[in-house]
């Protein structure tokens, strides 16, 4: 087949502005080829460079703590846990191919970041995700739900990780354009780590896993554009992926990797062999030949082209030690799967790519990668209109509530609060045998096998907040992801990020971008919790909004000893309930000025990450001296439904409480206000003389609320709910509307 001319025109329909193609012309001293003009446009797409996003993000504390690679350097973070372990997790996002192919969008998510692990010789243990889309009341938004869902489902159980821990939200501002993030946790011996290297003059490199097919060409670059009504045209674009085939290539590339076969090794995602082949050769300082002749195909007449941007599932590729080749193939055909080698390592610097007799690209690797010569920019920012209207709300002009009782049970049937039990249970959260703490507590607990060791790890972000006040709310999705990791009994040891933002090009976009970089950077820095790497997601907007920007916070922890896991449920009658923290009747962004007056208004509220940090560590101590029985922290719905959560999240054994809760001022912004730093937790009577020593010696604020009683919620002075009542709304109230009920 004969290749297109390239054209300023055919420039312009991958993608590139003519400042980047005069770059192009630049490096190659000449017109590109139609296979390399393709090679640059998804190398250069926002979606594999980066590029208007790198600048920002070097800004975040990317060294530190127990981090073993620098943010960036991998495939994913790896942090030491001891023992000679490491845990490698990531973030990623697959926004653009769920709003057209929901199901298998959001599939091939839990499918490419599950490779990004393994890659990295680490056997995935844990699969969490971050999931946002518009009202529910809404016949589509159902459709993209139940798609999403039952695609994260599907492929996490049939490979055999459990999906333990996420979060989903609902807000119109998403109507058009649902956020799928999906993160992998995993567990590799220090010395068996593989790095996304290729090097050694001679060295061959093979394709593995599955054959090349045409889905997913220009996926990086459909990625990096806002959804249209022309998205739909682009369903070839998402990938489609095979859970069985990632089980077989998982566990032939960790036996190649465990008997120290490979130079490197480098999962084939965005961009397929345009990316590995370049980003391996710049990392390794190299060249390499390439022959697509000898990449296996499933299509008929497939060409350069799209064998090179292809992002068919399932495939790695491999930089192996010469001498090793037939026993690498040898795995690999025990496995039944592919394995060629399409190449060798060269000195030369270039990536040389051959097809049908005829040299179809000749690149310089390095000026396609990031941190190599792929553009950068600083854009345009300015501080978003909107803001000046809703910093000047008035919350004294709120008519106060009626029936308290009745708003309660109208704020707490919100499908932001309720329950995501329809979400998980079609999940398997148990196999591997190793999970602790399912869904439904503060954060997952995963027991590290042959330790006495454990995993806490959670996904956070309201994205209300950060809408409100970007650099603020960024912050408090670290400070609340360390929160919850803190209440299980886990010290936070780094971040990854899945930053989801609109155009980057609208000042205002990027103004939000910039503000949420330096809000995370802030608080990574105070817990020392440093950004291990992740995901940046641009241009999620439709045609008729963009996203509320939303930087996904995913947080892994570590629990020193089994015994102090801890769960946010009530335990026994009699138990004393503690406030840990003070509120300030803060309701910008709150669940009830949104279910009761249909307001997203306010500030965000503030959070003193030295006041949150102590607390933290004052509950982390109490919880090694055995003090604590639960702890749960309190966010959405304020601490009226956190109290409820704590009576009812353990459908085993539910039990009621007797608590008489402090008023400031109003009572709704008191029992609703959603002020950070604030923990429940409760104790034995026995344990209250050492706990309030321990307390006053912290010097932080605390309140004994009442005991753990009943089989209702009584709130002395306000009302009183049956378990049963509250029980109903938080465990079916999704249920009922998923079934066409509500």
């Amino acid at each position: 087949m004969k290749e297109p001319e390239v054209t300023f025109e055919l420039v312009q329909e991958h993608g590139l502005i003519k400042e980047e193609y005069d770059r192009i012309l630049k490096i190659l001293g000449r017109t590109p080829t139609f296979t390399e003009l393709g090679i640059f446009s998804v190398m250069w797409s926002e979606h594999c460079s980066y590029k208007n996003s790198i600048a920002q993000l070097k800004t975040l504390p990317r060294s530190g703590g127990r981090l073993l690679v620098a943010a960036g350097e991998e495939n994913a973070g790896l942090i030491d846990i001891g023992d000679d372990l490491a845990v490698a997790f990531k973030i990623e996002s697959h926004n653009h191919p769920s709003a057209v192919e929901p199901y298998q969008g959001a599939a091939t998510g839990v499918g490419g970041i599950m490779r990004d692990i393994f890659t990295m010789g680490a056997r995935p243990i844990a699969s969490l995700n971050s999931l946002r889309f518009g009202s529910l009341k809404d016949a589509r938004t159902r459709y993209l739900f139940d798609g999403v869902v039952r695609g994260i489902g599907d492929y996490g159980n049939s490979f055999g990780v459990p999906t333990v821990a996420g979060e989903v939200y609902f807000d119109e501002s998403y109507q058009g354009n649902p956020l799928v993030n999906a993160m992998a946790v995993g567990i590799v011996k220090k010395n068996q780590v593989a790095s996304a290297v290729a090097r050694g003059v001679g060295n061959p490199i093979m394709i593995v896993g599955s054959s090349t097919g045409r889905d997913g060409i220009h996926g990086a670059t459909f990625a990096s554009e806002e959804i249209s009504e022309k998205s739909e045209a682009k369903r070839p674009s998402v990938q489609v992926g095979d859970p069985f085939t990632e089980k077989l290539l998982l566990e032939a590339t960790l036996e190649i990797i465990k008997n120290g076969w490979l130079i490197g090794i480098q999962d084939m995602g965005a961009a397929g062999i345009s990316c590995s082949t370049s980003e391996m050769s710049a990392k390794g300082e190299s060249g390499m030949n390439i022959n697509l002749d000898k990449v296996p195909l499933r299509e008929d007449g497939m060409t350069a082209y799209e064998i090179m941007l292809s992002e068919s599932q399932e495939r790695m590729l491999c930089c192996v030690k010469k001498g090793y080749e037939d026993r690498v193939k040898k795995v690999f055909e025990k496995w039944d799967l592919h394995c060629e080698i399409i190449g060798e390592v060269t000195d030369d610097g270039l990536l040389h790519i051959e097809y049908q007799g005829e040299r179809k690209a000749t690149l310089p690797p390095f000026d396609l990668v990031l941190g190599g010569g792929a553009p950068v920019y600083l854009r345009d920012q300015k501080e978003p209109e909107y803001l000046r209207h809703t910093r000047n709300f008035d919350f004294n002009s709120l008519p106060e509530p009626q029936d308290l009782k009745e708003t309660f049970l109208e704020v707490f049937s919100s499908p932001n609060i309720v329950s995501k039990q329809w979400v998980y249970h079609q999940y398997d959260s148990m196999v591997r045998t190793n999970t602790v703490v399912g869904p439904g507590c503060d954060a997952a607990v995963i027991l590290v096998k042959g330790t006495n060791k454990a995993l806490a790890m959670k996904t956070d972000c309201n994205s209300r907040y950060v809408y409100l006040n970007p650099k603020e709310g960024t912050k408090i999705a670290v400070a609340e992801s360390a929160r919850n990791i803190v209440c299980s009994g886990g010290v936070p040891l780094g971040v990854t990020n899945c930053l989801n933002f609109g155009n980057p090009y609208k000042p205002e976009v990027y103004w939000q971008f910039a503000q949420a970089i330096a809000g995370m950077g802030e608080a990574c820095r105070h817990f020392d919790t440093p950004v291990t790497g992740g995901n940046v997601s641009f241009y999620n907007e439709s045609p008729e909004t963009a996203v509320y920007p939303t930087p996904t916070i995913g947080m892994v922890g570590l629990i020193e000893d089994l015994k102090h896991i801890k769960t946010s449920y009530f335990k026994d009658e009699g138990d004393l309930i503690y406030l840990l923290g003070e509120d300030k009747e803060e309701l910008g962004g709150s669940e009830y000025l949104k279910i009761i007056h249909n307001k997203v208004a306010g500030d965000s509220p503030q959070v003193d990450l030295n006041e949150e940090k102590k607390i933290q560590d004052t509950l982390l101590n109490l919880i090694r001296k055995g003090f604590i029985k639960s702890a749960h922290d309190i966010s959405e719905g304020g601490i009226i439904s956190a109290l409820a959560e704590c009576c009812i999240i353990n459908q085993e054994k539910q039990i009621g409480c007797e608590v008489e809760l402090p008023i400031k001022s109003r009572k709704d912004f008191s029992l609703f206000s959603e002020s950070q730093s604030r923990i429940l937790i409760s104790v034995s009577p026995s344990n209250k003389p050492e706990l309030e020593r321990e307390l006053k010696l912290s010097k932080i604020k605390y309140t004994q609320l009442g005991f753990v009683n009943g089989s209702s919620m009584n709130l002395k002075d306000f009302f009183d709910i049956s378990i049963r009542e509250l029980s109903n709304i938080y465990f079916n109230t999704i249920l009922r509307i998923m079934s066409g009920e509500e």
